[in-house]
């Protein structure tokens, strides 16, 4: 009986990829732990210019929890602290900013959007779309025939964060800033006043969150040694068919 083939193992993320991928996941965890603290501060978001205790919020935090604060174990830090939070929530969303820029940068000079992001008229299809989709019901993430490719809800959901999400979230934070507000006065008129930039600001959040929830999700379906070894080393064992 024949020996089984070894597995095929292929480069799969360049050292640009994977450096920004830790460096944006620990900044979002702090940045979520100590953005929480911070809307302790105040738990209700708003539309507009203003916002006060006796103004109409479209959300209070008092909805979600009795004491009308995020507990301890989610924030950053655990016992309240305005100040503190809000140095933890500047320095990395500093971090953020210029992981993304330069990763863009980098990902433009080597060409890792036009070759692994660039999504394809035929991709759009409805036949494409629904047969990715079914493959996605069996567990089959990769195209064995390219496996180093990436399928087409990988590349909607890649670049809807990273030229989308991120950087509204990044440009809604800076429309908050005082400081900003003087040298960039256009930002609060793009997203219509301090507190619409905030409200903003919290709904990016939570779809970033989601984008984390379900990534996080497929990533252990697809096999979670496999794909953190990838992520730290760069190379990636291709599934078998059968395993797959």
């Amino acid at each position: 009986m024949d020996d089984p083939a070894p597995p095929e193992v292929i480069r799969r993320h360049s050292l640009s990829t994977r450096l920004w991928h830790w460096v944006t996941a620990v900044s979002v965890i702090i940045l979520l732990g100590s953005g929480l603290m911070i809307l302790n501060a105040h738990g209700q978001l708003y539309w507009g210019e203003y916002g006060a205790n006796y103004d109409q919020p479209w959300f209070k935090l008092i909805w979600f929890f009795d004491t009308a604060r995020v507990p301890g174990w989610l924030t950053i830090p655990s016992t309240y602290n305005l100040a503190m939070a809000r140095r933890w929530h500047l320095f990395f969303a500093l971090v953020l900013a210029f992981a993304l820029l330069a990763y863009m940068i980098v990902s433009l000079l080597n060409r890792h959007f036009q070759r692994d992001l660039r999504i394809a008229r035929s991709e759009l299809s409805r036949g494409h779309l629904i047969a990715d989709f079914k493959s996605h019901l069996a567990l089959r993430f990769h195209d064995p025939e390219n496996p180093r490719a990436y399928n087409i809800f990988q590349k909607l959901s890649y670049a809807g964060v990273i030229f989308v999400l991120l950087p509204l979230v990044i440009f809604t934070g800076l429309a908050m800033s005082p400081g900003m507000n003087a040298a960039w006065p256009w930002l609060l008129d793009i997203f219509g006043g301090r507190q619409s930039a905030r409200s903003i600001h919290f709904i990016v959040t939570m779809l970033l969150v989601l984008f984390i929830i379900v990534h996080l999700a497929l990533v252990i379906l697809a096999g979670p040694l496999d794909e953190v070894r990838s992520m730290l080393t760069g190379k990636w064992r291709v599934p078998r068919e059968e395993d797959a």
